[in-house]
């Protein structure tokens, strides 16, 4: 009996203790669910004390701050959420690995954006609305106005779990707050018309080239009596395409200006392709030692040519979307500088650097979940599919960037996707290749796919995408005017309670 109050004690004790681990179990798990807002928040004030360094001295630095803090907050969405489309493939069909896929992204999200990103910019920022009918103040209070807008738009749409393009939204809200300030008369309509029919067109090309493009795979490689030896054939083929066409594209962004003609880049583009030919032909080879004579091994010769496909169209999506970030705020500094605003003003250096910097950061911080997401949707379609929408895409893009429209990265990938999906129904029913191809497999072909229990996943899992159509073209019609409304609101009360 002596010893039953000690007993009780150590099993009280032990209980306080237990309550004890839970709450020290439940505020690591807090904490490390803090990490990354947390990280965010630092950079957001970074960004604000980078700009202060420049306008501190200037009459609108206030406003300056504040913008380069929702520009950097919208940048780290577009990192979160439209940035895991361009490696999410390549993680799902283990091309690479998660931490391969973040640094890459990272990398050449920076990359285009700084290096192409500068024509696009300049069309959000002067070109929406014309900035010579529009006194200075009242331009940086419209491009606050946008700035805030969007990233408000954008937030409560990702919070309904609701698909909008960032290039949508920034847009919209330019349209909407200048509307606000001065009516329709500053909205140059004609640009407008430029970038409406480039939304409208781009998804199609896309879906075309893609289209094409998995013609080729299924003709020249799919199916052939030996996958492997054609694989080995024209899989270089694909990766000379992708490093030519980047080279030429990059000699025509970085040349000074006139200093090559057309042929000469052209020719310069093709030498490049040539070496990244030359150069995959011996690593292809390697890797396809040993490989039996299935389709399931040209997954692993795809990989080197879907880890390009990646990169390359994260350098596209740094080159067009950074805009969508700093384009407003490209607009509010020249005004605080008192530099002119116009398609000869390119941005300073360290506003595009807020925007790459911040798509980088929200994608290391929060990009991995979705990936993984993005991941398991995409390979669906297969690395050869993955590679020809990736492909499509990022050439879209970067054509657009080149011409300074702003375009949205998630309609064209969406684009390329119904464009494979179409001709793979196509070309299921039609291809006479493909029909003597499996007659030669089995000893009784069918043109009409067997009555079984499989029939119908097979049929969802083709048509999948389609299902997603009207929501898509919903949130493409909301977005604009949505985002216009709410951006004429807030530049009523910005003037309302600081002007």
């Amino acid at each position: 009996m002596a010893d039953r109050p000690t007993v009780l004690t150590k099993r009280t004790l032990d209980k306080d203790l237990d309550k004890l681990t839970q709450v020290e179990d439940a505020s690591k798990y807090v904490s490390r669910k803090l990490v990354a807002p947390g990280i965010g928040f630092v950079f957001l004030g970074l960004a604000m004390l980078f700009a202060a360094i420049y306008v501190f001295d200037r009459p609108g630095a206030g406003l300056v701050i504040a913008g380069a803090a929702l520009a950097a907050y919208m940048a780290m969405n577009i990192g979160a959420n439209d940035v895991t489309n361009n490696v999410g493939a390549a993680v799902g069909a283990r091309a690479m690995t998660m931490g391969q896929a973040l640094v890459i992204a990272a990398i050449f999200e920076i990359l285009g954006a700084t290096i192409s990103g500068g024509a696009v910019v300049k069309t959000i920022s002067s070109s929406i609305v014309d900035a010579s009918q529009i006194p200075p103040g009242t331009l940086s209070w419209i491009m606050m106005a946008a700035l805030m807008a969007a990233a408000l738009w954008i937030n409560l749409a990702t919070w309904l779990n609701a698909p909008v393009s960032t290039t949508h939204s920034i847009v919209g809200a330019v349209i909407g707050a200048g509307i606000g300030a001065l009516g329709p008369a500053p909205v140059n309509w004609h640009v407008m018309l430029e970038i409406t029919s480039s939304w409208m067109t781009s998804p199609l090309i896309a879906g075309v080239i893609a289209a094409g493009m998995l013609y080729l795979v299924k003709t020249l490689i799919i199916y052939q009596v030996d996958k492997i030896t054609a694989a080995k054939r024209w899989v270089p083929v694909l990766i000379a395409m992708m490093v030519g066409s980047f080279a030429a594209y990059m000699i025509l962004q970085l040349q000074p200006a006139g200093r090559f003609s057309a042929l000469t880049i052209i020719l310069l583009g093709i030498a490049a392709g040539l070496v990244g030919w030359l150069v995959s032909r011996p690593l292809v080879r390697m890797r396809a030692q040993g490989l039996e004579n299935r389709n399931s091994s040209l997954r692993v010769l795809f990989q080197m040519p879907l880890i390009g496909a990646a990169a390359l169209l994260s350098f596209a999506h740094g080159a067009n979307d950074v805009s969508n970030a700093v384009g407003p705020l490209s607009a509010i500094v020249r005004v605080a500088l008192g530099q002119p605003l116009g398609q000869g003003a390119g941005p300073p250096l360290w506003v595009m650097l807020i925007g790459a910097l911040g798509i980088s950061i929200g994608l290391l911080l929060f990009g991995p979940r979705l990936i993984r997401l993005v991941g398991e949707q995409i390979t669906k379609l297969n690395p050869m599919r993955a590679y020809c929408v990736a492909m499509a895409t990022a050439f879209t893009v970067i054509v657009a960037s080149w011409l300074g429209l702003p375009v949205s990265t998630t309609h064209i990938a969406v684009g390329a996707v119904f464009g494979v999906g179409f001709f793979r129904e196509w070309y299921t029913r039609n291809s006479k290749r493909r029909i003597e191809y499996m007659r030669r497999k089995a000893e009784v072909w069918m043109l009409e796919e067997p009555d079984d229990p499989n029939t119908h996943e097979v049929r969802r899992r083709r048509l999948v995408r389609r299902s997603h159509l009207m929501t898509i073209i919903a949130a493409w019609v909301i977005t604009v005017p949505a985002s216009a409304v709410l951006a004429a609101m807030l530049y009523w009360a910005m003037v309302a309670l600081f002007v």
